[in-house]
């Protein structure tokens, strides 16, 4: 699965959240308003990579079959129960009655043969298309049941069925949801104004909709953290989840006017190297760069020491993390022979970077370190659309930094050449076939150790910290979640006192 960001957003994406009658015309205490660092290019989960659109729009305006609680817990949504087969290929969801899109037409099995079907067909651009592969058949019986067979176990099915890449979309409606989402979820999509802010509305006839406190929610598009600082501190935004500037927690600690959180996130942050192209095809090379970084230097220096470093890809409070951080110790020298071993010294390198603080922080630092190792670096700080474009669609890079947010996404170093990576490897892809299908936790979590061990020993990228969740909350603001499982924050149980 993939989601990229920008906070990789910690939410993927940055989210500022503003409330009350504060200045700039925030709202009244039943709206609430979500400052976002990241704009996405769209607004369709199934269709774009971006987090930011599963921060502002998955589980609020879409549902699907499934829901992830904060704890990690799948949950019914769509679907109310559901049943598997002895042999773990059959699923039979029963779906919810009575629920309608935001345009009014029925929702029903049909509904989530066509999502599925348009997420598995051939020239399906689903950001997470791999979450499908194991589907053979989509089946309805009668206007309320899904069956769902698999080819072979998957032991995240249920868990990926929650994520806003299997939003269940309407054949009525798809076609439009990149610039004006219909869902079923408890909030609909009231405006789109590009460059500013994005609003949502209550969806009145949602089922749970007695239990939602907010009248409207308005996310406003604020790239630039000092921005987002002086509009937290004015009250113009008065939360602000996973917060950009780690500098600042200390004089909203010393403020009773908010409260500030700590929590984890699923974002591993990574300095990207394309495997697919010279000399990132070259594994020596790779080492040497994982040799050439520091990262308690990148951490003190972008995140001002609030993260954990990481030696390959998997969270740190996972429950099958190895510590592999100490496998390429920093070491300038060995780094700089490396390199001239390989014929790559006094090269040029260059690193395009999105216009987040993690990633730009931390390309000036790594520049400066693979300069002392011998390999001149040159940064790019490029837009997101344009990184979408050239970089994750197009592979037009040597080097990125970004955070993957989304859970159980080890898998993205099995999906071959094709995916941004450039990283085809036989023996990781069969490794992970075996983790998908594993069905007991304490097998799964043994061979999770052994991909981990794997990608650090073949260095893919250079492995640099876990994104953490810093929020900060104007006291009075209850229901946002201190961590992030997942990338969507549902607003359904959020309020103001």
């Amino acid at each position: 699965m993939t989601r990229l960001h920008g906070s990789f957003l910690t939410f993927a994406a940055t989210l500022a959240l503003g409330l009350g009658a504060g200045a700039g015309g925030a709202l009244a205490a039943s709206s609430i308003v979500i400052g976002l660092q990241q704009e996405p290019t769209n607004l369709d989960p199934t269709a774009d990579a971006t987090a930011s659109i599963d921060g502002m729009l998955t589980q609020n305006v879409y549902e699907s079959l499934t829901i992830v609680s904060e704890s990690g817990e799948v949950l019914p949504a769509l679907a109310e129960s559901w049943t598997v087969s002895e042999d773990g290929l059959v699923y039979t969801f029963n779906l919810v009655q009575g629920a309608k899109y935001h345009d009014g037409t029925d929702f029903d099995s049909a509904d989530v043969v066509f999502a599925f079907s348009r997420a598995m067909a051939e020239d399906s651009v689903n950001p997470s298309k791999s979450i499908f592969k194991p589907i053979d058949t989509v089946t309805a019986p009668d206007a309320h049941t899904v069956v769902i067979t698999l080819t072979r176990k998957d032991a995240f099915f249920l868990f990926n069925m929650a994520q806003g890449d299997a939003s269940i979309v309407a054949e009525e409606s798809a076609d439009g949801n990149n610039a004006t989402p219909v869902g079923t979820g408890p909030f609909k999509f009231d405006g789109w104004t590009r460059g500013d802010r994005l609003t949502l509305v209550k969806n009145s006839d949602w089922r749970g909709a007695g239990d939602v406190a907010l009248d409207k929610v308005e996310f406003r598009f604020i790239s630039d953290a000092a921005a987002a600082t002086a509009a937290m501190m004015s009250e113009e935004l008065d939360a602000y989840p996973a917060f950009p500037a780690p500098e600042l927690l200390p004089q909203f600690e010393a403020d009773p006017r908010f409260k500030v959180e700590v929590g984890s996130t699923e974002g591993e942050v990574i300095l990207a190297m394309n495997n697919s192209k010279p000399p990132f095809d070259n594994v020596e090379v790779r080492r040497a760069i994982s040799y050439a970084i520091n990262r308690d230097e990148i951490i003190d220096g972008a995140m001002y020491g609030q993260a954990l470093p990481i030696g390959s890809f998997y969270p740190p409070h996972g429950p099958a993390y190895v510590d592999l951080t100490g496998l390429y110790p920093h070491d300038a020298e060995k780094a700089k022979a490396m390199f001239e071993e390989a014929g790559v010294a006094g090269t040029t390198m260059t690193l395009r970077v999105p216009p987040f603080p993690y990633a730009t922080r931390s390309a000036e630092i790594i520049q400066a370190e693979l300069a002392d190792a011998g390999v001149d670096v040159k940064v790019e700080n490029v837009e997101w659309g344009f990184w979408i474009d050239e970089i994750y669609k197009k592979k037009n890079y040597d080097m990125t930094i970004i955070a993957h947010t989304a859970p159980n996404d080890m898998g993205n170093f099995a999906r071959g050449p094709g995916y941004f990576y450039g990283y085809d490897d036989a023996t990781f892809t069969a490794l992970w076939d075996e983790i998908q299908t594993e069905a007991d936790p304490d097998k799964r979590n043994d061979l999770l150790k052994k991909g981990q061990e794997y990608l650090a020993d073949q260095a893919v990228h250079g492995f640099l910290f876990q994104m953490p969740r810093l929020s900060v909350l104007k006291t009075g603001v209850d229901g946002f979640w201190a961590s992030a499982p997942v990338l969507y924050q549902p607003l359904a149980g959020v309020s103001v006192n």
